[in-house]
């Protein structure tokens, strides 16, 4: 996928949907290379045919070619809700980045951008998207809907998060979790964007409102994002160095070699907790290092979307 001519001009998130479906159509391409092999590039016409279905709307001329079995979908239909929520706090913008570019993204451009393709595949597949944005206030929230006009209101917002100049200080996940999951009422497959860095520190209420949103049958995938060479190895040159807490504001100074060691301790023993506590209440979780592609979370999604459905 080359989006260079696009990313040289410096307003990545300012054309967030031209660069969404380039994400998109790059990953179809690919597909083939994944274990979707076979996967109809039209995959919004159709979906794959599972036994004991109905043969009444199966695509022979479509298994003639493919000699595999899909189901033929009308527009009117609308198979899946689905929900997005985005962690925006002040560490969430880490790396600080003049300027988003593909090969340049803080967690916060990893997230919005990943939202974005994920929205363009649900727009294809005629599927409703709704919306949630929180750090130290419910920001933002907006129900599941498939119009276009809806898609544009989100991908405005979207590309606001992204360039937001003085991201909040404070991170209240547990807090704003439950009030989100009290909003989703119809069952939905549910993303949640976070780097799971945040002020309030009580691992039991932060677990308690992650089970929350899996309240009404909910399925619900975390993406942990992470700069994982500096936030989960501590890749630091070994000079003298100030570590400054983006939300906190609370700093220290020292060599990262003499820390190292034990602050990887620490962060692994959290994260290991994070996976148990999710694969205890039925959570995927999944671990995104924002120096990659967006293969990860959409191969994540389509495996998903099929044991949704």
């Amino acid at each position: 996928m080359n989006l260079q001519s696009e990313l040289n001009k410096g307003t990545l998130f300012q054309n967030l949907e031209l660069l969404a479906k380039q994400v998109v159509e790059g990953f179809i391409s690919g597909i083939h290379k994944s274990p979707f092999h076979g996967f109809s590039a039209e995959f919004a016409e159709h979906k794959i045919y599972n036994s004991g279905e109905s043969t009444k709307h199966i695509d022979w001329k479509l298994f003639a070619k493919t000699d595999k079995l899909y189901t033929k979908r009308y527009e009117e239909e609308t198979n899946l809700r689905c929900h997005m929520i985005l962690d925006n706090s002040a560490s969430m913008y880490y790396p600080k980045v003049e300027n988003l570019s593909i090969n340049n993204l803080n967690k916060i451009g990893f997230g919005v951008l990943a939202i974005a393709a994920l929205m363009n595949i649900l727009k294809r597949q005629r599927d409703a998207v709704g919306l949630s944005v929180y750090s130290d206030n419910y920001n933002f929230y907006s129900s599941e809907k498939s119009s276009e006009r809806h898609h544009q209101m989100l991908l405005a917002k979207l590309s606001e998060v992204s360039l937001d100049p003085n991201p909040a200080k404070k991170t209240e996940t547990y807090t704003y979790l439950h009030q989100i999951a009290e909003k989703i009422h119809r069952r939905s497959l549910i993303f949640l964007f976070t780097d799971m860095f945040q002020t309030e520190t009580d691992d039991v209420k932060l677990f308690d409102a992650l089970r929350h949103l899996k309240y009404n049958k909910h399925e619900v995938v975390l993406f942990h994002l992470l700069d994982k060479s500096k936030e989960y190895h501590f890749d630091f040159e070994n000079t003298p160095k100030r570590f400054v807490d983006m939300e906190t504001g609370n700093h220290i100074d020292l060599y990262s070699d003499t820390v190292k060691a034990s602050y990887e301790e620490s962060v692994e023993a959290y994260f290991a907790e994070l996976r148990l506590k999710c694969a205890q209440y039925k959570i995927k979780y999944v671990d995104v290092d924002i120096n990659t592609n967006f293969s990860k979370v959409l191969n994540t999604y389509m495996i998903e979307r099929q044991k949704f459905l």
